[in-house]
């Protein structure tokens, strides 16, 4: 894997711009629809199953991540959790380098190794998730 730091090519996609927007985006869709109080989305695994699915959590997780109360977060869905952090810290890294103009860091090898190492990794963390959500068995 190489990591490397340059300024954006001319026709090179703007990454951090595309997600910045669409995680700023869906925050404001949230909060309006929070505002305008309409009703929570049902899970239909859960409906049919009794079980919790992969995403179980998630939209409580938010909630709480939202109100500074990181530790219920994190117990509602550990990995939505993660996932918060790492966008709320690519949000600030991309909004630095917008408003600098700095070079922004890009991968730009990886190795057939190292893609099937990532691909094994986060279908692990998918199971270990789903596994903490069937144990945990918090109240939908």
């Amino acid at each position: 894997m190489q990591v490397v730091r340059r300024p954006l090519a001319p026709c090179e996609t703007n990454h951090e711009l595309i997600w910045l927007s669409v995680s700023s985006g869906g925050l404001a869709l949230a909060a309006t629809w929070l505002a305008l109080k309409l009703p929570w989305p049902i899970c239909v695994f859960h409906a049919l199953t009794g079980r919790p699915c992969l995403t179980c959590g998630a939209t409580r997780s938010a909630m709480a991540f939202f109100h500074a109360h990181f530790m219920t977060a994190l117990q509602w869905n550990p990995l939505a959790f993660l996932c918060y952090c790492a966008l709320s810290l690519f949000n600030i890294y991309a909004l630095a380098v917008i408003i600098a103009r700095a070079p922004r860091v890009r991968i730009v090898q990886l190795s057939a190794s190292e893609k099937k190492c990532l691909r094994f990794s986060f279908i692990a963390l998918l199971a270990l998730n789903w596994a903490y959500l069937l144990v945990a068995n918090r109240s939908v």
